[in-house]
């Protein structure tokens, strides 16, 4: 059975709820999320995103990062060969597949590769959940992120939410992570009306595209273990 939690010694208090911080590109975003409590660090490899990191900057990253948080790279779509090279450069503790791949390209690379997988599912109405059904025999986790724009020419990171109440009461097989527009001033509501218990953030934690701040990372976090404290102060 995977482990889905991080060494006591870097998280001091219990965490009923357990923090993704993606697009990472600096060692010191690194430090900032392990100071406050992440539990996984995301490294992006889509090259038209502005958190994008080469095999070079993300070897150097996951070393850093190896040990304190959960290396997760993000891929969409992308080929065997590199993958591959992805993986034995990186040795991420999970790929997290954000294109179109499909059930049986999932469970391919999950077998081929040996690395667990989370898929991400683009929601933007109730029916899209049941993508998650066809999927949950191929993964180790799941994401629910918003369905980006028509024009977007990447999968996530763009600070768009979905209606988080049509997750609430709903069941899977597989743990599952919240994403999509979330942010210090909103993860604790998105937690309340879905019931997640992981939640993944890159752009609400940002001060500039691709640029992590550590105030935004600490608020989020302080935010995603303590929602129902949060909820009342904005009452």
């Amino acid at each position: 059975m995977l482990d889905f939690r991080v060494a006591a010694a870097h998280t001091p208090e219990p965490m009923t709820v357990a923090v993704k911080i993606c697009g990472i590109t600096s060692t010191a975003a690194i430090d900032a999320a392990v100071c406050a409590g992440a539990a996984y660090g995301g490294l992006v490899f889509h090259p038209k995103s502005p958190r994008f990191v080469n095999l070079d900057q993300a070897r150097t990253l996951a070393d850093h990062m190896r040990g304190r948080l959960r290396i997760v790279a993000l891929i969409a779509d992308m080929d065997d060969a590199a993958i591959k090279a992805l993986v034995e450069a990186v040795r991420p503790d999970f790929l997290q597949l954000h294109g179109s791949e499909s059930a049986r390209r999932t469970a391919y690379i999950r077998g081929k590769f040996a690395v667990p997988v989370i898929k991400a599912l683009p929601v933007g109405e109730l029916a899209d959940l049941a993508a998650a059904a066809e999927y949950e025999d191929a993964v180790d986790m799941l994401m629910f992120d918003a369905r980006p724009p028509q024009s977007a020419e990447r999968g996530g990171g763009h600070g768009q939410a979905f209606d988080w109440k049509m997750l609430s009461g709903k069941s899977f097989s597989k743990p599952w992570l919240l994403a999509g527009g979330l942010t210090p001033e909103n993860v604790g509501r998105a937690i309340e009306l879905s019931g997640a218990k992981l939640v993944d953030v890159s752009s609400g934690v940002e001060s500039a595209p691709g640029v992590k701040d550590a105030a935004r990372i600490r608020d989020f976090i302080i935010a995603a273990k303590n929602p129902a404290s949060l909820s009342k102060q904005n009452a």
